[in-house]
Order: C-alpha cells, then structure tokens, then sequence
C-alpha cells in the first residue's frame, strides 16, 4: 500500500503564500537581482555582528566594558598578573645564557679557513697594509721557513685555545684589544709574548671572535632564575571576599577585576559555535521576518526602502557592539522608530523595533531588561503617532514629549514598584540624574533625525506626511503654473480632488496621498492646454480643425507623458508621479476611435489606448474612478435626483471594472459601492441651490 508522503514547503513557496495571502489581492512589485543580492548582504552583515562575538576568544579582556555586575562567589586569594608582568619587566635584563654548540662550530671553522689562508702566503705575495692580518715582518718571516711539523704543532694550540675560549663563551661586545690579550694568554706555551707564531696565533683568534657570539638566552632557566628572584621579593596577591562586587556595569575591566574573573571561571576561553549558530540564524531570521511583513503590508515597497530599514538595523548593531551597556536602548530604538513611521508606515516601524529587540546584541541584566521594554513601547507611541503627524512642527512635540513620558514611565517602575514593593532585580540601580540626562540626549537625537529626514526622503524615495503637505500647497511653482496656464485644467483638478478625497476617506485610504496625487495627476496638460476642452475658449476646438484621430490621440498621451518629464524635473516623490500615468491606466480614447473608424474601419483600437499601467493602488484607482465621473456628474441637470447620480456615477464604474482597469487596485466590491455613494454626495454639496434674492431698483 502506498502512503503519499507530505513535503514541506520550500521557503521560495512560503513567501509566495505569505504575499498572496493578503485579502483583496494586491499586485507585488518585483526586486531585482541586484537588489536581492544587496538586501542579503546586510542581513549577513546584521547577523555578523549580532554573533561574532560568541566565536571570540577569550570572549573579555581588560578594558572591555563590563556587561553587568559580577559578584564573587566565594572567598579567594587571586595573583596580581599585572604586577607580576611589570616586576618580570624590571627584571627583564636578568637572564641565564648558554654555548651555542652550532655557532662555536661555525667559528671553529672561520678559524681554520683562516689558517688555511695563511699556508697559501708566500713571500713574494705579500704586502704590508693589504693584508687582512696585518702580519710583522717576524711573523712573515717565520710563515716562510716554517717546517710542516712545526706548523702542524702550531695549528694544534691554537685548535685547543679555540676550544677552551668558546667553552668559556664568548660575547660580541668585547673590544679588539681585550680579545688579543685574551688570545695570547691562551697561546702561552707558545713560546714569549713577542714571539711570532704567539702573536700571529692571538691576531687570528680575535679577528675570528672580533664582534661574534656563541652563547644563547636559555627560556627555562632565565624563567627559573626570575622566579626566584620574584619570591625572594614577594608575588602581589588579590584578596577577595565572597559577596563583594569584581566588576560594576558600564566600566571598563581593570586587569585586576579581569584576574578575579578567570580565576572564578567567569572569562570563556573556548568558542561557542552552537550558540553562535543559533544567534546568527536569529537574526537572519528576523531580517527576513521584517522584509517578509513590509512586503505584505506594502507589495509595491521598492527595494531602497528594505535597505534603509536593514541598514538601520545594522547601525543599531554596530552602535550597540561598539558602546557595549553604555547604550541606551530608547537612544538607538526610537529615532530611527521615527524615521521609518515618517517615511514608510506604522507596521514597519513597529516590526523594526520587534527586530531591534530580538536581536539586542548583549545579555540583559537588571536594570537593561526594564529600559529595553520602555524603550519598546515609547517606541510603539512614536511608530503610532508618528505616521500620523502632518507637519514638522507635530513632529517636534514627538522629540520632546514621548523621551520625557519615558522618563515618567521610568521613573515610576523604578521608584514606585520595584522599591515600594522590593521587587528583586539582580544588581538594580536607579539613578535620575543619568536618567534625565539620558532624555535629554534622546530629544536631541530625535531633533537632529527630524532635520535630516529631508535629505533621506530624496534618498531613499521615502514620503512623509509633512512631505506631502508641502506638496500640497497650491502656491507651489508648478502648481501655480497650472492654475496661471491652464485654468480650466486647474479647477477640473480641485473638483476631482474634492471626489477622490471623500472616497478615500470613506473606505480608510490614504487621504493625505489621495489630495497631493490629484493636484499633481495633469500637471502635464500644461504643455498644451488649449487642446483640452476645459481650457478652451469661444468654443474653438483644435481637434475638430486638424481631423486627425491618430493625431489628437497622440496629443492625449502626451499630457500622460509629459506630466512624468514635469514629475522628474521638479522632483516629485514616486507615489506621487505613479498618479499621472495610473489616472488613466489603458483607457481606450473612445471618441476619437470612433472618428478613426469612420474612415477607417479597420482601425487598431489598443493605438487609442493610453499606454499605462492601470492603478496599482486604492488611492490611483479612486482617482481615475473620480476622474471619470467627474465630467458625468458636471452634466447632470438641476432637476437630475441622487438616484440619477447614482446610475451614472454606476455605469462608468462599472465601464472600468468591464475594461480591467481595477483589477490591480485591490479596491474590493464594498469599497467600491461605498466610493460610489461618496462621489454622490460630494455631487450634493456641489448642486446645492441658493435661495434667489429679490432685486432692489435703486432710484
């Protein structure tokens, strides 16, 4: 019998399931190769630095800062290594040397080449001054007339004089003169001091021995002669009583702290690959869980904004490894909390500060435990109410009041629960001057990142809420141009505004987003206004005076195209230019194929077509919905009612669903009825009748 075996899903499969699960479905934008490359790159990097440490050894050293408090277990009696170092120092010119067998071979052997050299000589050869032995016309002589016995004799003391000289050592700092008297007194059964073969015998004794040495520092009883003389002295030793504190957190170990703690067994002197693997696959882990919900929340995030939440996680890593417990949890987990609520959204910045905590690069203990979860829900305030804030001046409140709520928070936990009701935390302080002070820092930091979130907002395409209100006002250039150039155009944008705000409203879309898009959607009619009915003035139509369809087409797609040169000139953030090409989507030109095709039957309708994309989000979908009915609505008579608004603003709705230019926009069948009923009562407030005042003659 056959028994089907489940497989598991690969992780290519998982996060296709992750992705699609998302109700209604939204269209994912795709990352590159070279943008996957890249995001894998800094989670290896996070995960580096989150782990290398437990493949260190040994894992302290003096000088590092302590982690937290260690208290002796224990009473013991512990030597002081620095103060025997530096008493080994001072001896270090006490040292016990010995003969170099090999080097007294060696110049054993210089001796007899020079010897061999001085048989060669012959009288006729030689010449005082150039001779390496500066030889005397007695020693010539004698070297001469030597017989070969006499010589052999000869060679045989001054072998045995090496011998004896080498065995007593020999140093390379004696002088010359020392090493000559050394020589001859060694050659004394050579005949009187002044006598030839003496003294030719001495001159090749020290020229061979002239700056050499045969001796040689003997390790082991060097050691033993310094241990001696370290006793005879008295070894420094370190007294510890049980209970007493060896290091205090946050201070760097001294070399006596860092003895106490090898000797207690508190110092690792092995690496812990085990441990290391379950950390590093941590924090890949929780890299990947953090792209994994910014793609769910927002398929069309672009690869830039991953990097810069991965690459801030990073700076965290490395800012906490370098800092050690001197780092302040809420000074590295707020401001960037605040940067990525600003610039992305609020589930991202809560899923970063979820990583950032996962991954804390060091043990907690104590006090750090209790800073790490305030920091966790100050952080949580700043990534709700920062992606709510619409102006920089609210995001200031943000710098100053949430560090100062946290010093509330802290203060509260420290000095009302765990000292009232003598809660144990092991080795807890509480200082509020430091605390204080901490706050302080935190508003500074939160400051200086409100003031540089401007330049990442052109660097990573991030768009903020205050961004968009700037972008928003009407006194902008471009938009005062529009308004100045394109009048018709103008007051067309503000009434589609007007619907598409209410319906996004309505249905919990981007408001902000939905207003900035709409004011900008035909920025680029501006490059010819006068071929767009709402700009036209005494009825002059330039389509119906050229009678080209193809051409006045053309001239359609141009306002799209020309709309996305504007975006780039004056740099409009990319959620903003995606409204421009997405108002329209692929919207067929319906009356100037109908023109074409009474010409020409034949006629391609995908040529009337605008080029694209269809809406990729709600907030583009609402726009080219509010677009469409904008004109339709316009054209409804006084008398019409809202069932008649409803039935128009119904069938074009319904025409663009028909045409699948909704199908990308996850816009759902509900949200889309309640659109609808926005955009009528929008159309309400517009057709409001006024009462008609009598007129007054004046006589």
């Amino acid at each position: 019998m056959n028994k089907s075996v489940s497989k598991l899903p690969s992780p290519k499969n998982i996060w296709r399931i992750w992705l699609g699960s998302q109700s209604p479905r939204r269209p994912i934008l795709r990352w590159s190769a070279t943008d996957k490359l890249g995001l894998l790159m800094v989670c290896l990097l996070v995960a580096i630095f989150s782990s290398y440490k437990l493949l260190a050894v040994p894992d302290l050293k003096p000088g590092d800062i302590a982690q937290f408090n260690e208290i002796a277990p224990r009473d013991a009696t512990v030597v002081d290594t620095q103060a025997l170092k530096e008493k080994k120092q001072g001896l270090k010119e006490n040292f016990v040397q010995v003969v170099d067998k090999n080097e007294s071979n060696n110049l054993e052997k210089t001796i007899f080449q020079k010897i061999k050299k001085l048989r060669t000589l012959k009288d006729n050869d030689f010449e005082v001054g150039k001779n390496e032995f500066n030889t005397t016309n007695a020693e010539k002589s004698w070297l001469i007339n030597v017989s070969d016995s006499e010589w052999e004799g000869w060679k045989e003391e001054i072998r045995n004089a090496s011998k004896k000289m080498l065995s007593q050592g020999i140093i390379n700092t004696l002088a010359l003169d020392q090493l000559e008297k050394a020589s001859s007194l060694q050659l004394i059964n050579l005949g009187t001091k002044d006598s030839p073969k003496r003294s030719l015998g001495a001159k090749i004794l020290s020229s061979s021995f002239y700056k050499k040495s045969n001796l040689k520092v003997d390790l082991l009883k060097t050691n033993l002669l310094l241990e001696n003389l370290i006793d005879q002295d008295g070894i420094n030793k370190i007294i510890v009583k049980e209970g007493t504190i060896i290091s205090k957190k946050g201070e760097p170990i001294s070399s006596q702290e860092f003895d106490i703690l090898e000797h207690f067994n508190k110092v690792n002197r092995s690496p812990r690959p085990l441990k290391w693997l379950i950390t590093f696959s941590e924090s890949m882990g929780s890299c990947g869980l953090l792209l994994m919900i910014m793609r769910r929340e927002k398929p069309r995030l672009q690869a830039r904004h991953g990097l810069l939440s991965l690459a801030l996680l990073l700076l965290v890593q490395l800012t906490k490894d370098w800092l050690g417990p001197l780092a302040s949890p809420m000074q590295l987990i707020l401001p960037p909390t605040l940067l990525l609520s600003q610039g992305i959204g609020t589930t991202t910045s809560l899923a970063w500060i979820a990583a950032a905590s996962l991954i804390w690069p060091t043990s907690l203990n104590g006090s750090s435990e209790v800073r790490l979860i305030i920091a966790c829900i100050a952080g949580s305030f700043v990534a709700f109410l920062g992606r709510r804030m619409r102006s920089r001046a609210q995001v200031l409140q943000i710098a100053v009041f949430i560090p100062f709520g946290a010093l509330l928070g802290q203060w509260f936990i420290f000095n009302q629960i765990i000292k009232e009701k003598n809660i144990e935390f092991n080795n807890i302080s509480f200082e509020p001057n430091s605390i204080f002070n901490e706050t302080l820092i935190i508003s500074a930091i939160l400051m200086v990142t409100i003031l540089i979130i401007p330049i990442l907002e052109n660097t990573f395409g991030l768009l903020t809420r205050a961004r968009l209100m700037e972008l928003a006002d009407q006194e902008r250039p471009l938009l005062r141009r529009l308004s100045r150039e394109a009048p018709g155009t103008f007051e067309h944008t503000l009434t589609i505004l007007s619907l598409a705000e209410e319906g996004a409203r309505v249905i919990g879309a981007d408001v902000d987003l939905i207003r900035t898009g709409a004011l900008y959607h035909d920025v680029g009619k501006l490059h010819a206004p006068n071929w767009f009915i709402e700009n036209q003035k005494d009825g002059i139509n330039p389509h119906e005076e050229i009678k080209n369809p193809y051409k006045s087409a053309d001239i359609l797609q141009a306002h799209v195209d020309e709309g996305l040169k504007l975006a780039r000139r004056y740099r409009l953030p990319s959620p903003i230019a995606d409204f421009i090409p997405e108002h329209q989507g692929t919207l067929k030109m319906g009356y100037f194929l109908h023109k074409a095709r009474e010409s020409d039957p034949s006629a391609s309708e995908k040529r009337f077509r605008y080029k694209g994309p269809i809406p990729h989000s709600k907030e583009t979908g609402i726009l080219m919905l509010a677009d469409g009915c904008e004109a339709a609505l316009r054209a409804l008579d006084a008398s019409s009612s809202d069932k008649d608004a409803c039935k128009t603003v119904r069938k074009i709705i319904q025409s663009r669903q028909i045409d699948g230019q909704l199908k990308e926009s996850s816009l759902t069948r509900a949200e889309i009825e309640i659109i609808l009923r926005a955009f009528v009562s929008v159309w309400r407030r517009m057709r409001h009748r006024r009462l008609k005042y009598p007129s007054f003659n004046s006589r």
